[in-house]
């Protein structure tokens, strides 16, 4: 951990706690991975809260290529889960002056006792799940050009998370192809996006392997379980206080968010 880095994460840590934005990115930005997460891991340690689970987001040609990864992964905070099940609409914060965005997904959690073998296929991979969840997960940072300055800069605050939505159980899911699931995003009654996981690389559990090499790697001690947002099915959409974000997953169930201002905590 360099001087420089613990300066970035110290400084995205207080701009978060204060729900104030931040005009230029604090500091050199990270130049590949392992610096990225170097970050990111000393702000989990500045911030010092529970996380209860992790988000996983794309990186795109042809930056996977040169960074050698085709995801990226971000804590998600325990008092940052928020239940929107018997169709309650819990409010969700984002900060002014900084990125917001609502994403449809999918959250698998991956049981309490997994063995610290990653799964080589689907198959093993739903062997350690013991619940998946309908969710929408709010990506946001107090550095308004978190996504566009690339997946290092993403990596480096969180991975742009912001707090997940917990929606319905999605019954039978074992017996399911996850990636036949028709998703719906809405804001504000208007249809924003539409897709379903198979365009997301190898799909739901193939972000689970992803992540639990990613964590393995970097020390984490995930023998408790961990929920696992598996990443943006219909895209990133931009949204504003005041706006409600709806996911729907066709016959499979809805949730919706009403989006608000951050305050400083």
């Amino acid at each position: 951990m360099t001087e420089q880095a613990q300066s970035v994460a110290t400084a995205f840590v207080t701009a978060r706690r204060a729900a104030r934005a931040l005009a230029d990115y604090p500091g050199a930005p990270p130049q590949d991975l392992a610096a990225a997460y170097s970050i990111q891991d000393a702000a989990i340690r500045l911030d010092g809260r529970a996380v209860a689970g992790w988000k996983v987001g794309r990186i795109w040609p042809p930056l996977d290529g040169q960074l050698g990864a085709n995801r990226l992964s971000g804590p998600v905070f325990a008092d940052e889960v928020v239940s929107a099940v018997n169709g309650g609409v819990p409010t969700m914060p984002v900060f002014e002056g900084g990125f917001a965005a609502g994403e449809a997904e999918l959250l698998l959690h991956v049981a309490a006792g997994w063995n610290g073998t990653v799964p080589d296929d689907d198959a093993g991979t739903r062997a350690i799940i013991d619940e998946v969840r309908l969710g929408i997960e709010i990506a946001s940072s107090p550095y308004a050009r978190i996504n566009a300055d690339g997946p290092l800069v993403t990596v480096s605050d969180f991975g742009n998370n912001h707090g997940v939505v917990m929606g319905p159980t999605l019954k039978n899911w074992r017996e399911l192809d996850l990636c036949e699931i028709v998703v719906r995003t809405e804001v504000d009654g208007e249809t924003v996006g539409e897709a379903t996981a198979a365009t997301m690389l190898d799909g739901p559990y193939g972000a689970v392997r992803f992540l639990l090499g990613n964590l393995s790697a970097r020390g984490f001690d995930l023998s408790q379980g961990l929920w696992v947002s598996t990443g943006a099915i219909t895209g990133v959409h931009p949204v504003k206080p005041g706006q409600t974000v709806t996911a729907s997953f066709g016959d499979h169930g809805a949730l919706s968010c009403t989006i608000t201002l951050a305050q400083p905590r």
